[in-house]
């Protein structure tokens, strides 16, 4: 028999058996103390967590989900995507580091690198979005300590060649943390393609939801975990009960929800390609992104978030666009059931070499709904735009 796919895996561990009769999911404890029988066995960790702050049963089993989707010797969960970013940067850091990272990186991790790091004496070397592995690699330098990778990029949707640069940088004894958000630990593997940490928004996809802030850290080499275990006890950090029962429900579904969602995204993607309005749509799944190649090679899906390049047009005009939207919503985040868009032309500017655009960009996320109901939507958009730039 063939191991099972991530689909099957994600719901055959609330089914196995050996438990005696239990719920299909874990039950929400929610305590701060935790009783032992005896003072002799109070600090047994085979016994259970000693203390809340460990994670109860719901905790716990979301932790070896993510493992096991991420190929992972072990996870841990955090409060948020941003912590399960920052927490291997704190632990693996040390002052007088440097780190390397994309132009386009998400910007609250650009923002911790810049304010909280660069205080405590880590330098950070970022190379442009559409750089090769070769040429970030060659950036390496004898401080450099760790590459952060974030692939697709934020807002752009650039892909690395995470392999070639993973093993890159291994030759050199750098380690590479990857943001592997896009891909939900679903549609690609950072570990199994040499990457040392994969990190991920439990917010996003695996939750589904939008009502979740969560995070996930995963390694393959136990010496690393240690390192990052030690960092999140010292930190203090730890995630809701409930929180973590509604992730592991939403995990459950994500293979389901990731390609819907995907398959929707690439409707909407190719008929926006169509249209006057605009000058690009940014989305590796598309022939005539300039990141296809690679993600044809190394993905088996995609994420439904694309950047939308309008020709012309300003800040007025694209909130004439997005207030002429009926069914998506005006908020930031991306994952979730609910189709989204944002105006984030003012982002760019903090990037080191800003690209060069046609006109404003809008990003755009494919929830759930039937995509024809979308596109339909999007007209009402693009209608409201033209009278704008006149």
């Amino acid at each position: 028999m063939a191991a099972p796919t991530d689909r099957t895996r994600l719901i055959s561990g609330a089914t196995k058996r050996g438990g005696g009769r239990r719920p299909v999911s874990p039950p929400i404890e929610r305590a701060s103390t935790m009783l032992s029988d005896s003072a002799a066995s109070m600090r047994d960790p085979a016994l259970g967590p000693t203390y809340g702050l460990d994670g109860g049963s719901a905790a716990r089993a979301l932790r070896s989900a993510v493992a096991d989707l991420e190929c992972a010797s072990d996870a841990w969960i955090v409060p948020s995507g941003l912590a399960a970013v920052t927490v291997p940067l704190l632990a693996l850091l040390r002052p007088g580091d440097d780190v390397i990272a994309t132009d386009a990186l998400y910007g609250p991790s650009r923002r911790f690198l810049s304010r909280w790091m660069a205080a405590r004496g880590v330098t950070t070397v970022y190379h442009p979005a559409g750089a090769d592995a070769g040429a970030v690699a060659d950036l390496i330098g004898e401080r450099t300590r760790l590459i952060l990778i974030e692939s697709p990029t934020s807002l752009t949707f650039e892909i690395l060649d995470v392999p070639a640069l993973a093993a890159a940088a291994r030759a050199r004894g750098v380690l590479t943390v990857m943001d592997n958000t896009w891909a939900a630990g679903l549609a690609f593997k950072p570990l199994a393609h040499g990457v040392d940490v994969s990190v991920q928004a439990l917010t996003k996809y695996a939750s589904g939801h939008s009502d979740v802030l969560m995070g996930a850290v995963a390694v393959s080499d136990p010496a690393l975990g240690r390192q990052i275990e030690a960092t999140i006890e010292d930190l203090g950090w730890h995630v809701s009960p409930d929180d973590a029962w509604l992730a592991l429900r939403g995990l459950r579904t994500l293979p389901l929800r990731y390609g819907e969602q995907g398959r929707s995204g690439l409707r909407v993607a190719q008929w926006l390609q169509g249209r006057p309005e605009v000058a690009r749509v940014l989305y590796p799944p598309l022939p005539t992104d300039p990141a296809h190649v690679l993600w044809t090679r190394d993905y088996s899906g995609a994420a439904s978030i694309m950047g939308l390049v309008m020709k012309g047009g300003d800040e007025a005009s694209a909130h004439a666009f997005l207030d002429a939207l009926t069914l998506f919503g005006l908020g930031w985040s991306w994952g979730g059931f609910e189709s989204l868009a944002t105006h984030e032309t003012g982002q760019l500017p903090f990037r080191q070499t800003p690209p060069m655009m046609e006109g404003e960009l809008i990003r755009l996320h494919i929830g759930l709904e039937d995509p024809a109901d979308l596109v339909a939507d999007l007209e009402l958009g693009l209608a409201a735009w033209r009278v704008a730039v006149g």
